[in-house]
């Protein structure tokens, strides 16, 4: 059996797949965590934007959400963690997934007749318009607002692969 925080970011991985499946989307993943990438996501095959366009994300759980002004305040991004997100210089774009789970693993997900619930809820946020830190301290972490609109689903994944232009799922 995992560990309560093995089990917790193994299931918010897994949150990711599920709703990326559901959009119609292909999930990869490196061999090693080398860059802070925990899954690749994108459309397979040609599209209007160009051949397989796709996105690299970082996932991240959170048992208690920090909430204030709008927006999820997450604050336990390390500068290396951080750098490896922030600013323009990527040429596949970059993004912060984090995804709430309830506090006991016992209560990760629940079946019932109408289907398969999976709790709580996943947010994004891309980081392109920060700069990384110039002398990164990998014992300080870096505060990250993460608007609540921004919410993880099938429709907010194909957006954030496809650059906002609209594909039709089988």
């Amino acid at each position: 059996m995992l560990d309560q925080n093995n089990h917790q970011g193994k299931f918010g991985a897994d949150y990711v797949r599920v709703l990326a499946s559901a959009a119609g989307l292909l999930w990869s993943q490196d061999d090693l965590d080398f860059d802070t990438v925990d899954l690749c996501l994108k459309v397979p095959g040609r599209t209007p934007r160009g051949f397989s366009p796709r996105i690299d994300v970082q996932v991240k759980t959170v048992r208690r959400l920090d909430v204030s002004g709008g927006a999820i305040h997450y604050g336990r991004l390390n500068h290396a963690q951080f750098n490896n997100l922030a600013g323009t210089d990527f040429v596949v774009p970059r993004y912060l997934f984090v995804v709430h789970v309830p506090p006991s693993t016992a209560r990760y997900a629940d079946l019932s007749t109408y289907g398969l619930l999976l709790r709580h809820i996943g947010y994004y946020v891309s980081l392109s318009d920060r700069q990384p830190m110039p002398v990164p301290d990998p014992n300080r972490h870096v505060g990250v607002k993460i608007p609540l609109t921004n919410v993880l689903t099938a429709n907010s994944l194909r957006r954030l692969v496809t650059g906002n232009v609209v594909f039709p799922v089988g």
